[in-house]
């Protein structure tokens, strides 16, 4: 925000006091000293998996509370500058209240996200997957462009990919794309892009230069925690090993390590290629039908489609969730929300997607209006 008044710094403080009471501020004080005291108790790390837990609560709970004090000191110091900025006619204090304001907002949707997320897998891990849909060759372009935008949002974030799973295609792009990203609420960011996502191009691959229309189809798994429990029958699986190809480096594409596991009651196909030996690929294989099968006893129970996944649409015409258009004109625009931005460019290349992605869980909160339009 270039210039910033006093009644724009009691509605971010307003805000404020809404996302401490969502985050149950005083509750996670209180957490915090009680986590740090467990994990001060002698023998605290004779059960690893048990003090790996504890500290894994102990490290949200501590970044919720400082989020929360950071930002309460950045409004203080907003107002310190503007007060004495108006006070002296100082234009640099001027200056500096309203880039602190704007820091504190930024923040501020940061800590919205998170008071959003209530069940404990949206602070969790995230399986992605891309799968090409309608376009042919073009669709498998769309899915490595998509795994690249993904790839830098990710960067953006500051969070981990571990790819799993990306078979080059014979021709151009890739036959899919599998990956896990690691990071703060990672699961529930990304699965604001469950989902059909439509590319409007100049076909790359056509001489006569004719406009094309392709889809690409984005899965959001959660990586279950290991006390969630998934039951399955070793004799419901049918596992086959196979030669590795493609994307994965050296030493995997010099061994028969590639793993397929079909789980034959629900027909569920997973697969995984990228690891260094056929064990990591069974186990990283296993952790994605685990999720799946999940979603599907969610779906189950509920007798509706589960949350978790969303809509289950083909990848193709009026199923899409957001638009790429690269010709004739250029713009990006989701269809859930409204949030567009004709810089395609920073979006696709640069995994601009915050916009998209805060603007998604506004929606489905029910703040739709809020959604910022660029």
């Amino acid at each position: 925000m270039a210039d910033v008044s006093a009644a724009d710094l009691d509605a971010l403080a307003g805000r404020l006091g809404e996302v401490e009471g969502y985050l149950h501020i005083d509750e996670r004080r209180g957490e915090v000293a009680e986590l740090e005291a467990r994990s001060a108790e002698p023998g605290f790390w004779d059960d690893a998996d048990a003090a790996r837990a504890t500290m894994e609560r102990l490290a949200a709970a501590r970044d919720d509370v400082a989020g929360i004090d950071g930002a309460r000191a950045r409004l203080e110091d907003a107002r310190a500058a503007l007060e004495l900025g108006e006070e002296t006619g100082d234009e640099d204090l001027l200056a500096e209240a309203a880039s602190l304001a704007a820091a504190l907002e930024a923040d501020l949707s940061e800590l919205e996200l998170s008071s959003w997320f209530t069940d404990e897998l949206d602070h969790g891990d995230a399986i992605v997957t891309v799968t090409p849909g309608q376009g042919g060759l073009e669709a498998q372009d769309w899915c490595a462009m998509l795994f690249r935008m993904y790839q830098r949002y990710c960067e953006r974030r500051g969070w981990k990919v571990t790819v799993n799973d990306a078979p080059a295609a014979e021709v151009i792009g890739l036959d899919r794309a599998t990956f896990t990203v690691s990071g703060r609420n990672a699961y529930g960011m990304l699965r604001a892009e469950q989902g059909v996502h439509r590319l409007v191009r100049i076909s790359p691959t056509d001489d006569k230069k004719r406009r094309q229309t392709t889809f690409a189809g984005v899965e959001v798994l959660p990586v279950l925690p290991d006390d969630v429990e998934v039951e399955i029958d070793p004799s419901d699986l049918r596992i086959d090993v196979y030669h590795a190809s493609g994307h994965g480096g050296q030493g995997v594409n010099t061994t028969d390590s590639a793993v397929r596991i079909t789980h034959l009651p629900t027909g569920t196909v997973v697969t995984c290629q990228n690891e260094r030996s056929q064990l990591q690929n069974k186990a990283f294989a296993m952790k994605i039908l685990r999720g799946r099968l999940y979603e599907m006893e969610l779906a189950k129970r509920e007798a509706e489609l589960d949350e978790l996944r969303g809509p289950k649409h083909d990848i193709g015409f009026g199923s899409q969730i957001r638009s790429y258009v690269l010709y004739p004109y250029q713009l990006v625009k989701d269809l859930r929300t409204g949030v567009e931005t004709g810089n395609v460019d920073s979006v696709l290349e640069d995994g601009d997607l915050d916009r998209f992605i805060v603007g998604y869980h506004r929606w489905v909160t029910g703040g739709a209006d809020e959604a910022e339009r660029s």
